[in-house]
């Protein structure tokens, strides 16, 4: 079976990397990878091909940085010839950026059937572009992989065939696992000590990462936040890998850390993961890391309105804070005693993509696979 899989951000890289390595063991799939450029930095793509141990990309689409309707359709054009090259009889996409949507929509005009891992996931805040890529998304899809529950409820309420809902796991979990068994005994692979010697300096901090638009391209916003995290700041000191919108906004704004949150730039998936998985707190407005954090038990303060992940809130280790200073810093204080009755969600156990690959090699490409036990 040919299968283009497809990687546009950094969450998707993280997602692709099992399921590469898992097509590779099953033997009767071909995946070929097509990196369609939506990061464009180096920093935020190129290094983490290399963290996660994937090839370098079959295709690589270069579309680059400008609004998302440039940005979709130039990965709509270059992929619509990727597509008409290859004639793959299956489309994987991951997530919920640009990239999945453009990509799934190219493949199902070329009646390519489409296979969506992380679908059914739902925010319900339609102002957030990701919700309207996950929606569009699964309107098309043929296949839907879905990491909790609540994804299985949401499609069924939107109209979607009960056989073609597969509850596997979450493959990010799966990359998780597998790069966290590689960090033992406190050693790194990387090429930047700097990073081993903060974490020796360190005798407790916390981790934080702050990307999201709605976040960081408010005046407003992003000052409420950054004044109570240099509050959490007093009881412990942050490491926070800046990411270069971030780091553009918060020049633009003046923004003003406290000593005590250390400054980086963009880590790679390790480096990251060797920091954050010991930390005492971690502060996002990533939608990865509320999983990643439920996962390893690992306390987690979600800087959001809203999270489309609500598995990681109702069993996990997550608390939604909102964005005000007040929000915050009550969300920090729960956080530290939600850790004790946290727990792992279902299927969450390292095996989401011989789960997925199982099903897609049992299936004919013909007519739906059987369901997925629940």
């Amino acid at each position: 079976m040919k299968v283009l899989l497809i990687a546009g951000a950094r969450p998707n890289f993280m997602k692709i990397a099992p399921l590469y390595r898992e097509s590779r063991r099953n033997g009767q799939v071909t995946c070929k990878i097509v990196h369609t450029g939506q990061h464009y930095d180096y920093e935020m793509s190129q290094s983490f091909f290399d963290d996660l141990e994937l090839p370098a990309p079959d295709y690589y689409l270069n579309a680059g940085p400008g609004s998302h309707a440039v940005q979709t359709a130039k990965i709509m054009t270059a992929f619509e010839g990727v597509c008409e090259a290859e004639d793959p009889q299956l489309v994987v996409v991951v997530g919920d950026v640009n990239s999945t949507l453009a990509c799934s929509i190219v493949a199902k005009k070329l009646n390519i059937r489409v296979a969506h891992v992380e679908a059914g996931l739902r925010s319900f805040d339609i102002s957030m572009p990701e919700e309207i890529n996950r929606m569009v998304t699964d309107a098309i899809s043929d296949y839907f992989f879905v990491t909790e529950e609540s994804g299985v409820w949401n499609l069924l309420k939107e109209g979607k065939p009960l056989e073609s809902i597969y509850f596997v796991g979450h493959v990010m979990i799966d990359n998780l696992l597998y790069h966290a068994a590689k960090l033992r005994d406190g050693k790194i692979d990387t090429k930047d000590f700097s990073v081993y010697a903060l974490k020796q300096e360190l005798e407790r901090y916390a981790f934080m990462t702050l990307h999201r638009s709605s976040n960081v391209d408010s005046r407003e916003t992003f000052q409420n936040i950054i004044a109570a995290v240099n509050e959490i700041a007093d009881d412990i000191p942050i490491i926070f890998p800046v990411h270069p919108r971030t780091k553009k906004m918060a020049e633009q704004f003046a923004i003003k850390f406290s000593k005590r949150i250390r400054l980086l730039p963009p880590l790679g998936f390790t480096e990251s993961l060797f920091l954050w998985k010991d930390a005492e707190v971690v502060l996002t407005d990533s939608g990865g890391l509320q999983e990643e954090t439920t996962a390893l038990g690992v306390p987690c303060v979600t800087i959001r309105e809203n999270t489309e992940r609500p598995i990681t809130i109702e069993t996990g280790t997550n608390v939604l804070a909102g964005t005000s200073r007040d929000g915050i810093l009550n969300a920090y204080e729960m956080s530290l005693i939600k850790k004790t009755n946290a727990a792992v969600p279902q299927k969450w156990d390292g095996h989401a993509a011989e789960r997925i690959w199982t099903i897609l090699t049992g299936s004919t490409l013909l007519h739906p696979a059987p369901m997925y036990s629940l």
